[in-house]
């Protein structure tokens, strides 16, 4: 075979740097957007934040100018003031208008104070000590927000060394406080713990009395019905911690040690069967025992909240709908007007071909940011514009909705509207939600229309709660009453939607009332 050169023309898609930046920028959630723009301010001289009341022309300029520096023309300044949309109002669905306000930033400070004002004059002073503070004020509960989280093994080590022990028996204390899960249970057997710590060389080897005794003695610590190795130990645990008059405590003792599984099952003809309780007597013992505490763990183990930033907010003035992003969820970056003025342009030094690499890196990153903002309220506009019967009436007016349609509204391709609306936040009236949230399947009806699933799944969750306690609602009952207002949906489609909402099926929902 013999090698030769040729020539070949073709076409083809590549990805351009700024276009990586845009996608990678439009796919980022509020949290790592921060984090994005804290990095480029800080790898890059020529990125700055734009405090409130500065002029915004340096950061549109960086938009609008060329390449090569080119200064813009008297029009073009005049046209680059205007933010990019940051706003729109939606009125009917019969009405097309739409208007695009300004950002404006607010400063409290008064613009002329006297020399001698007092600070005490302007801003109100924090209460003395001893005066409790409003409910509204952000720093009332500091401490105990940034407070470090106490878990379940460190609240139960505070109490093992306030407990005078042996230094045999804390040995096996610690082997057994490290076989205790989170929510409080015992995961391992004794005969581990004992194998564990058993040394047949010792003089005086451990034996498993004493590991079960040492255990007893951790299941008296805090929270009760710790280091059960069961339910049914738990609950007796938390039981026989009671005061001895409370009311039916026997006849719970009774139950839970050997009826549970009728318990579980609810199965209260048999229970009163066995038992010798009448139906109010079974009540009360019921009562008793639903106060108790199954997983003690979770009542030390708190999960720290995590707190959404919404990315848009969503509100209703004067009948109109009016979708705007959220102003707080990054800081508004421009370019350093001394930095860039330091650009020769003739210059081809190799601090001069920096700097103005670092500039066009930064009119990219601000370009990008703004191609993801405008983005971002294009495919929201959309959603609130479909879906404004959920923002009327709640969830039961939800409207089937999929990507291919708004991409199809704003003329972008589907998978920009994937990345667009995952980990983006959405705030309305209704509270906040995930933009993932408004798009649901459809399931027809008897009239030839759609319902969403997401309606279904209300109506579901409505029936379970107007059911009878008594005798609960099936699967197929609930698709025969949804059969009744002309929506067409399997038995098994009830049961997916119902386990979706972690709702217990029928027999686990009745109960003595």
């Amino acid at each position: 075979m013999k090698a030769s050169l040729q020539l070949k023309m073709g076409a083809q898609l590549t990805m351009t740097p700024q276009l990586q930046q845009a996608i990678k920028l439009l796919q980022l959630s509020t949290l790592d957007l921060q984090q994005e723009i804290q990095q480029a301010l800080e790898s890059n001289p020529m990125l700055e934040v734009a405090e409130e009341g500065d002029v915004d022309e340096p950061e549109v300029r960086a938009e609008h100018e060329s390449a090569e520096g080119e200064e813009p023309t008297p029009r073009e300044q005049e046209k680059t003031r205007e933010e990019a949309a940051p706003a729109e109002d939606y009125a009917d669905e019969d009405s097309d208008s739409w208007n695009n306000e300004e950002w404006a930033g607010t400063n409290d400070l008064p613009d002329d104070l006297p020399v001698d004002t007092a600070w005490d004059d302007v801003y109100q002073t924090a209460p003395a000590s001893g005066v409790s503070r409003g409910e509204d004020d952000d720093d009332s509960d500091f401490e105990s927000r940034n407070s470090p989280v106490e878990t379940l093994i460190d609240h139960i080590l505070w109490q093992l060394n306030l407990t005078p022990l042996s230094e045999r028996d804390r040995v096996i204390a610690h082997a057994l406080v490290d076989s205790i899960d989170n929510n409080g249970y015992l995961t391992t057997s004794l005969e581990d713990v004992h194998g564990g710590l058993y040394n047949p060389d010792d003089e005086d080897p451990v034996e498993l009395d004493e590991v079960e005794a040492v255990l007893h003695r951790l299941q008296h610590f805090d929270p009760p019905g710790i280091g059960a190795r069961d339910l049914q130990e738990c609950l007796l645990i938390q039981l026989n911690q009671l005061p001895g008059d409370t009311p039916y405590l026997p006849q719970a003792r009774l139950l839970v040690s050997h009826y549970l599984n009728l318990l579980g099952s609810r199965d209260y003809a048999q229970l009163m069967r066995r038992s010798r309780l009448s139906e109010e007597q079974l009540r009360e013992v019921l009562a008793l025992i639903q106060s108790l505490q199954p997983r003690p763990g979770e009542t030390v183990n708190r999960v720290p909240p995590e707190y959404v930033v919404p990315d848009v907010i969503v509100t209703k003035h004067a009948g109109r709908w009016r979708i705007e992003l959220n102003p707080d969820i990054a800081p508004r970056i421009r370019v350093n007007s001394m930095y860039a003025s330091f650009i020769k342009r003739a210059d081809s030094s190799a601090d001069n071909t920096y700097m103005r690499d670092q500039l066009q890196e930064a009119k990219w990153f601000i370009k990008s940011l703004q191609s993801r903002n405008e983005t971002l309220l294009k495919v929201a506009t959309r959603i609130v514009e479909h879906q404004q019967g959920f923002l009327e009436h709640g969830e039961e007016a939800m409207k089937p909705l999929i990507l291919s349609e708004i991409a199809q509204a704003v003329e972008m391709h589907e998978s920009t509207i994937s990345r667009v609306t995952t980990q983006k936040y959405m705030h309305t009236p209704r509270g906040i939600f995930e933009l993932k949230y408004f798009f649901s399947s459809h399931v027809s009806t008897d009239e030839g229309g759609e319902c969403s699933s997401t309606a279904i799944r209300a109506m579901i969750r409505k029936l379970v709660a107007s059911e009878s306690a008594r005798k609960p609602l099936s699967d197929n009952k609930m698709a025969a009453l949804l059969a009744d207002q002309g929506i067409k949906v399997a038995r098994r489609t009830v049961a997916k939607y119902r386990e979706a909402m972690n709702i217990a099926p029928s027999n686990e929902r009745k109960r003595l009332v």
